[in-house]
C-alpha cells in the first residue's frame, strides 16, 4: 500500500475532491473508521433511489446511526446528487458524533448550482495523481513526463498505460463533458480540449483559441471554467501588486497530469523533442509545487511573473503578501548564465527574494545570486519555501 501525502481530518466531516482515477475511493477505504456505511452514487440503485427521493437518504442514514451503530457515512461522487447535501447538513447537526466523508470528481454542479456546501460543517481537501514524495523509489522522470502519474497506471506496462490514458480521454469527452451539459457542441469542445492541451503552460489567448476552434470567445472562457470545475486543470495568474489587476490579465493554464496532456496531443509514443520535454518538465514542477501546497495546507499562492518586454519567471510563491521565491524551470543538464535573463530582470525589481532554478543538473551550485538545483532537491527545498 502506497502512503499518500494528503492529511485527511481524523474526526471532522470533509469533502475530498480530485479528478477521476486519482485514488479517492481507495484512500478512503484504506483509512475509513469502522463501522461505516458506504454509498456509491455511481451505482444505479443508489442513484435512482436518491435522485427521486433525497429524503430517503436521511431516513436510511438515521436507521444506520440509531440502530446499527454506524459512526461514519461515506458518500462517493456526491456531485451527482447535490440535493443530498441538505439532508447531510441535517444529519451532521442531529448526530454530531457521526462523521460524513464526501468525495467527488467534479465541483462544478456543487459550486455553480448553489448547492449546500454545509456552511463550515465539513472541510475541503484535494487529491492529486501520485506526487514524487509518495513513490520516490518507483518514480522515473522519463516515464512520468510521458505517462504522468495517475495511480491507475502504477505498475502497468507501456501498452497498458497507453490504453488507460486513451480511454481516460475518451471517457472524459464522451461522459463527463456530456454530463456537464454541453453535449450540443461536443465537437467544438473536443477541438478546444486538444488546443488547451497543445498550449498547456503557455499564455492563454482566448481570442486566438476562439478563431482556431471556430467557437465564440465567451464559449472558450466557459470551457476553461469547465476544466477547472471538473478538476482537469487550473489557471496560473500573472503576479501584479494589485490582485484586481492580476485577474484582468492573461493567465497560463495547466492540465492536471502530463499523461493526459500527451494523450490529448496524441504524443504517447515516439521520441520527446527538447522543446516538448521542456514544456512537460515545467508542467511537472508546477504540478508538484501545487500538490505540495495542497497537502501541507499552505496559505501560499502561486503565480508567474512577466514584463511587457517579455522577460518572464516561470513560478512565484507568495505567502501573506510577500514573495518567498522566484523559480525558473529548465529541462537542461547544464544551467549557465544565459538561462538567467528572466531571473535577473525580476531580481532588479525584487532584490530580496530568493531565486532558484529547478533543472536536470546532477548536483546543486550557484550562479550569481541564483541557486541551481536538481529537480529532486528543489522538491525537498519546497518544504522551506512554502
Amino acid at each position: 500500500m502506497i502512503k499518500r501525502s494528503i492529511k485527511l481530518p481524523e474526526t471532522m466531516s470533509f469533502f475530498l475532491f480530485g479528478p477521476r482515477q486519482t485514488g479517492k475511493s481507495t484512500l478512503i477505504e484504506q483509512t475509513i473508521q469502522k463501522p461505516c456505511w458506504s454509498v456509491n452514487l455511481l451505482l444505479h440503485d443508489f442513484y435512482v433511489n436518491y435522485i427521486q427521493d433525497p429524503a430517503r437518504f436521511q431516513r436510511e442514514a438515521r436507521e444506520k446511526i440509531e440502530h446499527q451503530n454506524i459512526s461514519t457515512i461515506f458518500v462517493d461522487e456526491i456531485q451527482r446528487i447535490p440535493a443530498l447535501l441538505n439532508e447531510i447538513q441535517y444529519l451532521i447537526d442531529a448526530y454530531p458524533k457521526c462523521r460524513f466523508i464526501l468525495t467527488g470528481s467534479s465541483a462544478r454542479k456543487l459550486k455553480r448550482g448553489s448547492a449546500n456546501l454545509l456552511g463550515g460543517r465539513a472541510i475541503e481537501r484535494h487529491l492529486h495523481p501520485f506526487a514524487y514524495e509518495e513513490i520516490p523509489d518507483q518514480y522515473s522522470i522519463d516515464e512520468v513526463l510521458r505517462y504522468g502519474s495517475l495511480p491507475s497506471l502504477f505498475n502497468k506496462n507501456h501498452e497498458e498505460k497507453r490504453g488507460i490514458l486513451d480511454a481516460y480521454v475518451s471517457i472524459y469527452l464522451n461522459e463527463e463533458i456530456k454530463n456537464e451539459g454541453i453535449s450540443r457542441n461536443i465537437g467544438g469542445f473536443s477541438r478546444f480540449l486538444e488546443m488547451a492541451a497543445a498550449q498547456c503552460g503557455e499564455l492563454v489567448n482566448f481570442s486566438a483559441i476562439s478563431r482556431e476552434c471556430a467557437i465564440p470567445v465567451r464559449t472558450v472562457q466557459s470551457y476553461y471554467e469547465i476544466l477547472e470545475d471538473t478538476l482537469i486543470g487550473f489557471r496560473l495568474n500573472p503576479w501584479r501588486r494589485s490582485v484586481r489587476k492580476r485577474l484582468g490579465t492573461h493567465p497560463k493554464f495547466y492540465l492536471f497530469d502530463m499523461g493526459v496532456t500527451n494523450a490529448l496531443n496524441h504524443n504517447l509514443t515516439g521520441s520527446i523533442d527538447p522543446i516538448r520535454k521542456g514544456h512537460l518538465f515545467e508542467q511537472m514542477i508546477v504540478l508538484e509545487t501545487l500538490r505540495k501546497l495542497h497537502y501541507t495546507q499552505s496559505e501560499s499562492i502561486l503565480s508567474f511573473w512577466r514584463t511587457g518586454a517579455g522577460a518572464e519567471v516561470d513560478l512565484l510563491i507568495e505567502k501573506h503578501g510577500q514573495i518567498t521565491a522566484g523559480i525558473e524551470i529548465k529541462a537542461v543538464t547544464n544551467v549557465t548564465g544565459a538561462h538567467l535573463s528572466g531571473l535577473r530582470a525580476f531580481h532588479a525589481d525584487h532584490p530580496k527574494v530568493p531565486l532558484y532554478i529547478a533543472s536536470l543538473v546532477p548536483r546543486s551550485y550557484r550562479i550569481e545570486n541564483v541557486k541551481i538545483l536538481p529537480w529532486v532537491d528543489f522538491l525537498s527545498e519546497l518544504n522551506n519555501i512554502i
